[in-house]
């Protein structure tokens, strides 16, 4: 795949604005807004466990978290939290534990809207679920993406053929 190929990819599944994403109507937004909590982090505490029930949907204000997945007895570090990431989508809007730790690296803040606000948000307005869920396939395609890119870059690496087993 050359640059340009992989740039307009890259663009396609760029992650969309956050007030975009969780535009709906007045009454609703006035529910997601009133729930909202800012909660603050010192270096070292953890935000959620691996396999804990999901919370909420949560938004890095500022900071920096560390994610970190235990997998078939191995321990992962997962690609880092920042400002403007939300956190966690897919246990937000599925009913499954959470899928990895989240830590603070350094102090920071997170906004978090409650589960129970979020799903009587989508109940009063279920679009509002649907951009979440297209966010949520960007992020995956994302992920896809970058990985795909790491394994083009590695085979390169290596003289330009992939080792077949």
């Amino acid at each position: 795949m050359d640059a340009e190929a992989r740039s307009e990819r890259m663009v396609a599944v760029a992650a969309h604005p956050l007030a975009e994403l969780l535009l709906c109507p007045p009454e609703t937004g006035i529910l997601l807004n009133a729930s909202a909590q800012c909660i603050h982090f010192d270096s070292g505490d953890l935000v959620f466990r691996q396999a804990s029930g999901c919370q909420g949907l949560y938004l890095v204000v500022s900071g920096l978290f560390v994610r970190r997945a235990e997998r078939l007895e191995s321990r992962f570090t997962l690609a880092p939290a920042r400002p403007g990431d939300l956190v966690e989508l897919a246990a937000a809007l599925g009913d499954g534990p959470h899928t990895y730790t989240l830590t603070a690296q350094v102090p920071g803040t997170i906004l978090m809207l409650p589960i129970e606000s979020l799903r009587a948000a989508f109940q009063k307005h279920p679009p509002l679920r649907m951009q979440l869920l297209e966010e949520l396939a960007r992020e995956v395609s994302r992920a896809y993406t970058l990985c795909s890119l790491g394994r083009t870059s590695q085979t390169r690496r290596r003289g330009g053929t992939a080792a077949v087993a």
